[in-house]
């Protein structure tokens, strides 16, 4: 592999879509929506995955799949991300994702969620090889658009299989992996294992994603060098700072390390994020959800607790524009911070 710099500022082309750079934002339920991917790809990252989906229920068209479908062309390729247990129901969900727009299936085997393992899908079915192999078959044969897969290493220390489903998955058709470098039964315990993934990118010629602990310049630099892999994907090092993993894809193809925006800043993208949060889903389900990206917005910022502490306590879009407004306006003394 050549060097960080003249290898990872290159496109990354797969099947029919071609990714800017080599940095991909994770799909995470409850925080990579509509708002959350505009963000990002505002700042620069080569790709946003959309929230998992459940097939099921983007059948049913259901107001909740409908929101997570959303996307925005101008933030890149379209990949929306699958979840289900019925190849049959999986293969016409995608069909009906590409109907819509998506260009790229992304199909969900790593979710370690309870609520999710619960109904057999996600990373339960690295369990079931021969279920998964069903549902990528029938969803590769179902759509003319590339099919990724996204996978943990296995579901337990004694049963990292992510090798052999690699394997199956580039056999049938599957034209990117993601590996998260833990099990499921780590949740986001421990340290990711980029060794491994290694190993499935030995195992493969199909482009393959890193995932897990990329929290800094220097952790996508090293995990690049350890997993030979072919791009990176960052998760929760994003939230409260949707401009990072735009910045990583600067810095690997640059060398320059971009430093986070100032508080005003920050103020003014919260302030966006916000609105569009309220615009989205209304006032009320938007001031709810958007409680956690505040809190990680203003994660280490002097005065924030009282700020936080209103959020989380009305539902009141008055309210809150009112404290944002005097939380900006005590900010001249915070510039230091």
């Amino acid at each position: 592999m050549g060097s960080i710099g003249a290898l990872k500022s290159e496109p990354l082309t797969v099947g029919s879509v071609t990714m800017a750079n080599r940095v991909v934002l994770a799909p995470m339920s409850g925080v990579s929506d509509l708002p959350f991917r505009r963000l990002a790809a505002r700042y620069g990252v080569g790709l946003v995955v959309s929230e998992m989906v459940a097939s099921r229920e983007m059948l049913r068209e259901s107001r909740q799949s409908a929101r997570r479908m959303l996307f925005d062309r101008t933030d890149g390729p379209v990949c929306i991300q699958l979840a289900g247990t019925e190849p049959d129901v999986m293969a016409e969900a995608a069909r009906f994702a590409v109907d819509r727009g998506a260009e790229m299936i992304d199909i969900n085997f790593g979710c370690p969620a309870k609520k999710v393992v619960r109904k057999a899908t996600g990373s339960a079915l690295m369990r079931d090889v021969p279920l998964a192999t069903d549902i990528m078959r029938e969803v590769v044969s179902a759509v003319e658009v590339p099919v990724s897969v996204k996978m943990r290493t296995g579901w337990d220390d004694n049963s990292r299989n992510a090798v052999e489903l690699a394997r199956i998955a580039e056999d049938v058709g599957v034209q990117m992996l993601t590996v998260h470098g833990r099990t499921r039964c780590q949740f986001y315990t421990g340290k990711a294992d980029w060794d491994f993934i290694a190993r499935v990118k030995d195992a493969v010629r199909v482009p393959l994603i890193a995932n897990g602990d990329i929290r800094s310049f220097e952790d996508a630099k090293n995990c690049f060098e350890t997993s030979q892999a072919d791009a990176v994907m960052v998760g929760r090092a994003a939230q409260g700072r949707p401009w990072f993993p735009g910045f990583v894809a600067h810095y690997l193809a640059t060398g320059e390390q971009r430093r986070d925006p100032d508080i005003r800043s920050r103020w003014a993208i919260m302030r966006e994020h916000l609105d569009a949060m309220m615009n989205l889903y209304g006032a009320s389900t938007g001031i709810r959800n958007a409680r956690k990206h505040v809190g990680w917005y203003l994660t280490g910022v002097p005065g924030a607790a009282e700020f936080r502490n209103v959020v989380n306590n009305t539902l009141d879009p008055d309210v809150i524009m009112r404290e944002l407004t005097r939380f900006r306006d005590a900010m001249p003394a915070l510039e230091t911070a």
